[in-house]
């Protein structure tokens, strides 16, 4: 079939249903080829950190850990927490709260942890079930200083809170025009010039760069932010580090990476 007749086929399936674009769209060659074209410099993806520049040798506890869907890598937890038990970090903002085992495992480190998620009736509206929706807050419901906020960012007034946060997760829609808009209002109204920010699934892998989320934080962040932008290697987090030590060395993602940290896990059930 030539590409002419290819080409008229794809059209006419997509005037049937249009929802196939999608297919196009969703694809991180898609993506990546955007990366190429509006922030070509990037086109490898973030410079990559050790995960020992943030835990240290002693190790860190997670604490609760569910190994559940929609969840965190434990190593990306373990990030979290090691930033939250900086003295220099002393409240925590975070955008999707799921399960709230993240905000579990920050809140003892903090006074004050903030997470905002989508309200119960506008899950309901999106056709999410009853289950699913009653997951939400599992873990952090019950914990004193966790302040749990309904919202959707893309509407939500950043502008309110009094005091900027010293640490900030985005953790809510993965789509380009959802971690530009979670990314701008951030920086806009959530931090001071030593502010730490994490993005969540950065990568669809420790190893694989999720270029629709890559390019949302870029065009999101203020262009002088930039250079201080970094993805955290065995984990899938890029970071905003405005204090990073300048000995610090990174390097660049080639698939396969070699193993050069080397994890003891022990697993414990609590009852």
């Amino acid at each position: 079939m030539g590409k002419l007749k290819k080409g008229l086929n794809f059209i006419k399936a997509i005037l049937k249903q249009p929802s196939l674009i999608n297919l196009v769209i969703d694809r991180n060659e898609y993506w990546e080829k955007k990366v190429l074209k509006n922030q070509n410099s990037f086109i490898e993806g973030l410079p990559i950190i050790p995960i020992d520049t943030i835990i240290k040798g002693g190790g860190i506890e997670i604490e609760p850990y569910s190994f559940l869907d929609g969840g965190s890598l434990a190593t990306d937890i373990g990030l979290l927490k090691s930033f939250s038990k900086l003295d220099s970090v002393n409240n925590y903002f975070e955008i999707g709260t799921w399960r709230g085992e993240s905000a579990a495992n920050i809140a003892p480190n903090v006074s004050d942890c903030y997470t905002l998620n989508l309200s119960s009736s506008e899950l309901k509206s999106m056709g999410k079930s009853d289950e699913y929706i009653k997951m939400h807050r599992y873990f952090s419901k019950d914990i004193a200083n966790v302040i749990h906020l309904e919202g959707n960012s893309l509407s939500y007034d950043f502008s309110q809170f009094s005091k900027p946060f010293d640490l900030v997760f985005i953790d809510g829609d993965h789509h380009y025009s959802g971690v530009k808009n979670d990314t701008e209002k951030v920086f806009k109204h959530l931090l001071h010039e030593n502010s730490i920010v994490v993005w969540h699934d950065y990568g669809f892998s420790p190893e694989q760069i999720r270029f629709e989320v890559l390019l949302g934080i870029l065009d999101g962040v203020p262009e002088d932010a930039k250079k201080n932008i970094y993805h955290v290697s065995n984990t899938l987090c890029a970071v905003y580090m405005p204090n990073l030590k300048a000995n610090v060395s990174t390097s660049k993602l080639e698939y396969p990476l070699e193993p050069k940290n080397r994890f003891k896990v022990s697993l414990r059930i609590n009852e």
